[in-house]
């Protein structure tokens, strides 16, 4: 049961990431480090399958081996989150944008603070 729950909150999380690789507003890389966990407990596949995507992967071993996120993936991320606020506030105005401005601080936040 608890490899079940496991597995579905690993897909649920894949689908965040997948949101964020698309949407400038949300990060991706959080997304799939939280899937990784979850797959790491339910399918060793599909955890190694993320691990060793050309894209996404590299990112994910780095915070895994060195809880390090690089300078370079720092800045696109608070970057694409900061694009999406000032999309959101053009296109959907208030008090939208304000959900922007909380996902900005709060992961831009973190993401900003972490070792390099």
């Amino acid at each position: 049961m608890k490899r079940h729950l496991y597995r579905v909150l690993g897909f649920a999380a894949v689908g965040l990431g997948a949101i964020g690789a698309v949407l400038p507003i949300m990060p991706t890389v959080p997304f799939l480090l939280l899937a990784v966990y979850f797959f790491a407990r339910s399918s060793p596949e599909l955890e190694q399958k993320i691990l060793d995507h050309p894209q996404w992967g590299p990112q994910v071993r780095d915070w895994r081996e060195r809880r390090a996120i690089s300078r370079r993936a720092k800045t696109m991320a608070i970057g694409a989150m900061a694009t999406g606020a000032v999309v959101t506030y053009f296109t959907l105005g208030h008090p939208w944008y304000w959900i922007s401005v909380a996902i900005l601080v709060i992961c831009g936040g973190w993401i900003a603070t972490r070792n390099e």
